[in-house]
């Protein structure tokens, strides 16, 4: 059933953001380099990374392991854009970012699935159809992002209007798909949601932790700085909800446990650091 409700979720929210992209942002990464890389970074390699030493520290089960590594391993959320601006970041570069991510993540998703699948899912019988994963990755991800830069193009106001709706429509429907996935799986997310609740925090905290350190090293401005930190924390909880319990994929519900409790805590995580940033200008 959750699957049915995060498909369509996935691809408005990624229809959302081709309305608000223009072929001009991708030039920012040559104008803002040093924060577009630290960024990129800090999403593309650090998360990854860190996702991996957590779940070999935890010693968590193959499904967990996938699921956790699955999460670090997907782009930037749409929410993030909102974050920025309420953190009073750099929007603009934001919405590059989150572009560029899912571009990218299109390539290094089923790369470092297959190798995690792998190295710990095929002795419990996980298996990634990598075909699968691309073909959904394209037709949910990226083809919702062209319609939308297609339309932005062609009905400049219509998109902005349309972007209006959604936008606000997006933190909702994500509560909406958590509430089902809860319901559906209440006792096994009871029972691992210490060790897998602690793993996700750290992730992020390291995660931000690291991308702000690696800013400040490179000298980037407040701004840019604040955004790389969002960035890099919000990750895309429905990319990762629907690649585990895509029944072309993983058809895995228990595998998305990990973004559901990511998506949770990212929040709460970032809304602090939102509050507290505030607090200091």
């Amino acid at each position: 059933m959750a699957i049915w409700i995060v498909l369509p979720i996935l691809t408005l929210l990624m229809f959302d953001l081709g309305l608000t992209l223009r072929f001009e942002d991708f030039g920012r990464v040559f104008k803002q380099p040093w924060p577009m890389a630290v960024a990129l970074t800090g999403q593309l390699v650090l998360l990854p990374l860190i996702a991996l030493g957590l779940a070999w520290a935890f010693h968590l089960p193959p499904v967990f392991f996938i699921g956790l590594v699955l999460i670090a391993c997907c782009p930037g959320g749409s929410s993030s854009n909102v974050f920025s601006k309420l953190a009073g970041g750099d929007v603009a570069l934001s919405v590059t970012l989150t572009a560029i991510s899912s571009v990218i993540t299109l390539f290094t998703i089923p790369l470092i699935m297959s190798w995690a699948t792998q190295l710990v899912g095929e002795s419990v019988g996980i298996r990634l159809p990598i075909g699968n994963l691309i073909k959904q990755n394209l037709l949910l991800m990226l083809l919702p992002v062209l319609v939308g830069i297609l339309i932005h193009y062609a009905w400049p106001n219509a998109a902005r209007q349309t972007d209006k709706v959604l936008s606000k429509l997006a933190f909702p429907l994500l509560l909406v798909l958590i509430t089902v996935f809860y319901i559906q799986h209440h006792q096994t997310i009871l029972d691992n949601v210490g060790v897998l609740g602690l793993c996700v925090t750290l992730l992020i905290l390291v995660a931000i932790g690291c991308s702000s350190l690696l800013s400040r090293l490179v000298k980037t401005g407040r701004e840019q700085r604040k955004t790389v930190v969002i960035e890099v924390g919000m990750q895309n909880a429905a990319q990762a909800i629907a690649i585990a319990s895509s029944p072309f994929v993983f058809a895995n519900e228990q595998m998305a446990i990990p973004a559901i409790l990511y998506s949770l805590m990212m929040n709460i995580v970032l809304l602090i650091y939102v509050g507290v940033v505030k607090n200091k200008k």
